[in-house]
Parts: structure tokens; C-alpha cells; sequence
């Protein structure tokens, strides 16, 4: 019998997919309302703001969750 290299990873590993979340279209929608509140209205810029802000740090830990929970190695 031929033996493996170990540093081949086995048959059948198990891909890591992020989880389901609005998060990206959250941050696109509070981007898009910033840039169009630079032509239009303060308003708008403010509202985007406080979408967009609280939503990418949200977006950063829910990323640095799922990166903790990958097997090492990954």
C-alpha cells in the first residue's frame, strides 16, 4: 500500500460556509443613502450614517465569529 503525505487533508473535508445574513445588503442600503444624501440632503447622509456604521461593525464580528470557529489549519 502507498502512504499519504499528512499534509494532504482527507477525502470528504468539509467545506466552511458563513451563515445566512442581511447584513450586506443592510450596509449597501446605508452606503447608498450616504452617498446620494452628498448631492441631496444632509438628511439622507445622516440616516446613511447611522445605518452604515452600526451595521459594518456588526458585519465585522459576525465574520470574526465564523473565523474563530474554523479547525485550525484553515
Amino acid at each position: 500500500m502507498s502512504e499519504q503525505p499528512e499534509d494532504v487533508p482527507p477525502t470528504g473535508e468539509q467545506l466552511h460556509m458563513p451563515r445566512p445574513s442581511w447584513l450586506p445588503l443592510l450596509l449597501a442600503v446605508g452606503l447608498t443613502l450616504a452617498l446620494i444624501g452628498v448631492t441631496v440632503s444632509i438628511v439622507f447622509t445622516v440616516i446613511g450614517l447611522v445605518i452604515t456604521l452600526p451595521v459594518l461593525v456588526l458585519w465585522i464580528r459576525s465574520a470574526r465569529e465564523d473565523m474563530g470557529e474554523l479547525p485550525p489549519g484553515h
